[in-house]
């Protein structure tokens, strides 16, 4: 029992990948529910409105990520100073981290909205968007960006419960806000007949009611996080020090989605069937890679509070055998994934749009079978966020962006669908060629702590 008055799951004590395996499941499933936001834009959209809604909504799915994906990575850095003063029992500690996530996100909120709705057209415009989907396309994703806040608000505040060892209440406002927002997308499309924007505006609401639900459960169940009027002051150090590890994973996410931007402009001159078909295998590709994603995720937070309570030993164990589990799990999604891929992406298309299937099929073998380098990649990268490094992992951000210019300018040129369905993995390898000797030396950085800990005891 902590000072907060609530029981939170400490990562410090007990068998590491038992942890690991119970703090991933509830962040699995928020993350399969997160995805279904865009998962469902997609299904309903495609069956409901047609396969050119679809592409204008795919067209932006890059875009978005750059401007989402920021969000996102920024939130997750904000919560690794409050995981190590949690796992230090610095409980002032996890309090002024929280204050200035907050002032950070206010910020980041700001500027990220006025920036996102301002250049929403030129941006379409400039990544060559087929003329029949433009309009369509700028519908729907300046409605997303005018709810970048709720985006923030709710990345921000769950990662901040999740820092504190609880990933089971976000999962619950996960579910909650997903069935809001499919009843939303139903009603604003075929009721109200709002077209692609109101998938949008579904979205955005729903994610605001899950923004709420955190807010709520912070102000009855974590004292420790609840903040005052006098706590609000803005504290420079305590600021910088959130942004030095925040905003770099942050810009590694947008550098990353400026690939996927890339990759975008020139599947643009392949087509709307091709747009289709990337878009819908996009889909499930996303969702498939979650058990990967969350795993890394989770190893965030476990390094970080190991970090605070200084157990090196805990750390090596953990990652040890966290990779071994997603990386296995992985190459068996993988290969579900190539042998049903046609009938899941008909689930988006219906059964008459064969060709656009079997270019769906062909992003399938590429990036299916990779999957357990990608669980790799996560692991690697996010124990390292986890221990406060910024550097490397922003660095391998940028060979992900350099593979993918490479595959955008060079491959799809010469060979079409085919050099973009390269892409994801040419980065993936990119990446990990960067993180491999930052991994190495803190490994063994790690084991000569453990050492030198247990000679002074």
């Amino acid at each position: 029992m902590d000072k907060g008055g609530i029981s939170l799951r400490t990562l410090t004590k007990g068998n590491p990948i038992k942890l690991v395996v119970l703090f991933t499941i509830p962040l699995l499933i928020g993350n399969v529910f997160q995805q279904l936001y865009s998962f469902m834009d997609a299904l309903i959209v495609g069956r409901t409105i047609g396969v050119n809604a679809l592409a204008a909504v795919g067209a932006t799915g890059s875009l978005t990520f750059l401007v989402i994906g920021f969000a996102q990575g920024t939130s997750s850095g904000l919560a690794i100073p409050t995981a190590q003063a949690y796992g230090a029992r610095d409980f002032r500690g996890v309090r002024r981290s929280f204050v200035a996530s907050i002032w950070l996100a206010i910020i980041i909120t700001v500027i990220g909205t006025a920036l996102s709705v301002t250049f929403t057209v030129p941006l379409l415009h400039l990544m060559q968007t087929p003329a029949s989907i433009v309009h369509q396309s700028a519908s729907f994703v300046r409605v997303i960006f005018m709810g970048f806040g709720a985006s923030m608000a709710f990345n921000v505040l769950s990662n901040q419960i999740r820092a504190l060892g609880d990933s089971r209440t976000p999962l619950i406002f996960l579910v909650l806000s997903t069935i809001v927002n499919i009843l939303l997308e139903l009603l604003f499309i075929l009721k109200l007949h709002m077209g692609v924007a109101g998938a949008g505006w579904a979205t955005v609401t729903a994610q605001v009611f899950s923004s709420l639900c955190c807010w709520w459960y912070i102000r009855r169940r974590i004292p420790m996080l609840v903040v005052r009027r006098h706590d609000m002051t803005f504290d420079l150090v305590e600021v910088r020090k959130q942004m030095t590890i925040a905003l770099p994973m942050g810009f590694q996410q947008s550098i990353i989605a400026i690939g996927a931007v890339i990759i975008q402009v020139m599947l643009n001159t392949l087509g709307t069937d091709a747009v289709a078909a990337y878009t819908a295998a996009g889909r499930i590709d996303q969702l498939a890679s979650l058990p990967a994603a969350s795993f890394g995720v989770t190893m965030a937070t476990y390094a970080a509070q190991n970090k605070g309570a200084r157990e090196f030993g805990r750390i090596r164990q953990g990652i040890h055998q966290t990779m071994a589990l997603n990386m296995t799990t992985s190459a068996i999604l993988g290969a579900l994934i190539i042998i049903f891929g046609r009938p899941l992406v008909n689930l988006f298309l219906g059964n008459g749009v064969l060709h656009v299937t079997a270019l769906a099929q062909t992003y399938f073998h590429f990036n299916a079978s990779m999957y357990w380098f990608l669980a790799l990649l996560f692991t690697v990268r996010y124990t390292l966020q986890g221990l406060g490094q910024t550097l490397v992992p922003t660095l391998a951000g940028v060979f992900e962006l350099v593979m993918r210019i490479f595959a955008g300018v060079i491959l799809v040129t010469s060979l079409g669908f085919t050099g973009a369905a390269m892409a994801n993995p040419l980065a993936w390898i990119g990446s990990v060629s960067v993180l491999i000797a930052s991994y190495l030396r803190t490994m063994r950085r790690l084991k000569e702590q453990e050492l030198a800990k247990a000679a002074a005891q």
